[in-house]
């Protein structure tokens, strides 16, 4: 009752209005309060996306600078390799050459040469020429010692052994220049492919640390390189940074049971910590990509990276009785950053949506559907990691001969699947009129390398199987060698070339092999032997070989058979872990055609353009025996003599004497005439086409040209085996009979 009559005296007082205003206005600034909390919060959120996104950028930046800065001396080193072994048989002159190399790259500490022990036999047993920065000279040194034994050292271990080249950890290099230095060391062979010693270099860490900490985001931002196991390599100088500050983060990074999270990017991981002297931190850190497999690590702190955001909120508080303007001001800039998510978020849609069709596209320009025939089977897969990949395969059939490749774009995504649609339409043109798998190649990377300015390359591998003979012509370009699955599992012979793209003057060579009945060849991306499971391991070209000879031991060789099983133990393998790149396959089964011959006739011809008529009694006695209809027999004469006539007139030269061998082999569905001589490599389906507008009585012997005669037969097959000319012409008499009927 007291306090209803209080409140009846206030309501009649002026002061009421005033009380009024101030709790509107107090209700105002909590309002304003509360919102500018939940702003703070917000953008706090937002703010530390793009951390994530900033920080992911910059830990990729300096991994793409350091991986350059390796690579340009991994190319340096590869450059001097080849003046080193035209010198292996004179090693004084060797050390003119390392002396050069160290002496025109800052960088370099040392440069040698660890031969085999014992490859000279008038030098000691040990020798390691080596060129040595000591100060402003170099130094020309026989390194190698009974103290100083580099077999047992890593870098040669691991170049000879596994025969690659490698980065090593960095170390102090206490024999020669006395720096942190790490080293890179490649294996190299004499001619006869056998390994004769390392070639390798000691590049300082100086260099690296610079690249490091040459410009960052934040004053306090620091980065650090450390090795996969965790150690050390380079930090900023003390200048820059309190060595407590590093030990501290390293042993976060080392320590397993330390908290972390993957950044919103999902690339990197992040360690948040707390310093005394600068209060919250963040410690990003992530694997550099290919060898070595060094950790970048990225160090900022709170207060650098949220200061403003902090400050504008203080300032806020403050400005809260006169800042309803600030109000206004702040839900504007709210607004439009949201209709900017808004937009983003479109356009993004509008992106997913274009990839989606892109993907789509790409699938469609790979084959369709397997080939099935009673001679061979294809069947091919691919799985990419992003919507669009950079792989490509593709197989046809053109005159009894299968034609197919396999190729993997470096990178990924749409500029991948790009190059991808590029390199697959100019082999199927080339293929459509080529059957030399090199000229096919050379052609692919005259057209990719002119212009490339991005300096993509595409590794590609290139096959044409003769289907009635299963030779297989072949022509690799830097990709990973197919496997031979028959009797045993081994891997093709193929020289590796260099990946089309790159040099445009580059000479590719043909390479031959012969399939035997029942053998089944796999063709596979680098996404096969490069998956990573949890673990980070490689499912390897060994854990392929044993699938395959799985494969083999059951009896399941046939091309779905092979790719099921390899997709079941990759799956495996990665136990759910994330794809990292295109997986692609390819496999063809090859069965050696075993028709029953229901006829088989023979002919010896002079190279004498008179004996032409003895060839067309032979083909009209052949036709005889399998009760032909005179049109097809005659179709059959003219396309016979055509290609005789063009063997006598172009595979022997005039002068020149030979015999020509024509031999008419015939199944219940088949006609086949084999036509075979000694003479000179000659491809007449390479050949011109003559003037068929003439009439019978006006064409010369001959003259019907080869455009004729593949249209008078279902196929025309050339091979050069075993230096004669073995020109196939394929008939289905059955099916021209069955259309008479």
């Amino acid at each position: 009752m007291v306090f209803s009559k209080f409140l009846n005296r206030i309501k009649g007082h002026r002061s009421w209005r005033a009380l009024s205003a101030v709790g509107i206005i107090l209700l105002a600034g909590a309002l304003i309060e509360a919102m500018s909390l939940l702003q703070y919060n917000y953008t706090h959120r937002l703010m530390e996306e793009e951390l994530d996104y900033r920080t992911e950028s910059e830990l990729t930046l300096k991994s793409v600078r350091v991986k350059s800065m390796l690579k340009s001396n991994e190319n340096m080193v590869r450059n001097y390799l080849w003046p080193i072994q035209r010198q292996i048989d004179q090693p004084d002159h060797i050390y003119g050459i390392q002396h050069r190399l160290v002496s025109t790259n800052d960088d370099v500490m040392s440069s040698f040469v660890a031969f085999v022990p014992g490859y000279y036999p008038d030098r000691e047993r040990l020798f390691e020429p080596c060129a040595i920065r000591r100060g402003d000279s170099i130094a020309i040194v026989q390194l190698a010692s009974e103290s100083h034994d580099y077999t047992q050292r890593e870098f040669y271990e691991q170049a000879v052994l596994n025969n690659k080249s490698s980065w090593s950890d960095p170390y102090l290099d206490a024999d020669a220049s006395g720096k942190v230095v790490t080293t890179y060391s490649m294996p190299f062979s004499d001619d006869s492919g056998k390994i004769v010693g390392v070639f390798g270099i000691d590049l300082s860490t100086q260099g690296i640390i610079d690249t490091l900490n040459t410009k960052h985001n934040y004053p306090s931002t620091f980065f650090l390189l450390l090795t996969e196991d965790g150690k050390l390599i380079s930090q900023p100088d003390s200048s820059h940074t309190q060595q407590s500050d590093v030990t501290a983060v390293v042993e976060m990074i080392n320590d397993s049971t330390y908290e972390r999270k993957l950044s919103s990017t999902g690339r990197s991981k992040i360690i948040t910590f707390t310093d005394k002297e600068n209060g919250k931190g963040y410690a990003y850190y992530a694997f550099m990509r290919g060898d070595p497999h060094w950790q970048v690590v990225m160090v900022c702190y709170d207060n650098e990276v949220f200061g403003k955001l902090k400050k504008m909120r203080h300032n806020l508080l403050w400005m809260l009785l006169a800042g309803f303007s600030l109000l206004g001001f702040i839900l504007y800039q709210f607004n439009k950053y949201v209709r900017r998510l808004h937009r983003s978020r479109v356009n993004q849609e509008r992106t997913d949506s274009e990839l989606r069709i892109a993907q789509n596209i790409q699938s469609e320009m790979l084959p369709n559907q397997d080939i099935s025939r009673p001679d061979i089977e294809v069947s091919g897969k691919q799985i990419t990691a992003l919507e669009v990949g950079g792989d490509l395969y593709d197989y046809f059939i053109r005159d009894e001969k299968l034609y197919f490749c396999i190729g993997d774009v470096s990178g990924k995504g749409v500029p991948s699947s790009l190059v991808m649609a590029v390199v697959h339409s100019f082999f199927r043109s080339q293929a459509q009129r080529e059957s030399n798998p090199a000229n096919i190649m050379q052609v692919i990377n005259e057209i990719a390398a002119e212009g490339n300015e991005t300096n993509m390359f595409v590794t590609l591998f290139i096959g044409v199987l003769d289907l009635p003979t299963g030779r297989l012509r072949y022509c690799n370009a830097g990709h990973d060698a197919p496997l031979l699955i028959g009797d045993d599992v081994k891997s093709l012979p193929v020289k590796a070339n260099l990946p089309i793209g790159l040099f445009e003057d580059f000479k590719y060579s043909q390479q031959l092999e012969q399939l035997n009945d029942g053998t089944t060849l796999f063709l596979y991306t680098d996404g096969l032997t490069e998956a990573n499971n949890s673990e980070r391991k490689l499912f390897g070209l060994p854990r392929v070989i044993e699938v395959a000879q799985a494969c083999m031991r059951r009896g399941e060789t046939m091309p779905a058979q092979v790719m099921d099983s390899m997709l079941e133990a990759v799956h495996q393998f990665e136990n759910n872990a994330s794809q990292s790149d295109d997986l692609t396959m390819l496999a063809l089964h090859y069965r050696q055609p075993k028709e029953k011959e229901v006829l088989h006739e023979s002919l010896t011809l002079k190279n004498d353009i008179h004996q032409v008529p003895e060839l067309n009694r032979f083909v009209k006695t052949v036709g005889e025996q399998l009760n032909l209809e005179t049109s097809l027999t005659s179709q059959l004469t003219l396309a016979v003599e055509e290609a005789v006539v063009n063997v006598m007139s172009y595979a022997y030269p005039l002068g020149t004497k030979g015999d020509i061998t024509v031999d008419a082999k015939a199944t219940e569905q088949w006609l086949k005439f084999i036509i075979t001589d000694q003479g000179k490599a000659f491809d007449p389906t390479q050949g011109g086409n003559a003037d068929t507008t003439l009439s019978a009585e006006d064409r010369p012997i001959g003259g019907l040209g080869i455009l004729l005669v593949q249209q008078l037969m279902d196929s025309i097959n050339y091979e050069r085996i075993n230096g004669k000319n073995v020109l196939t012409l394929k008939k289905n008499y059955q099916q021209n009979n069955d259309k008479n009927e």
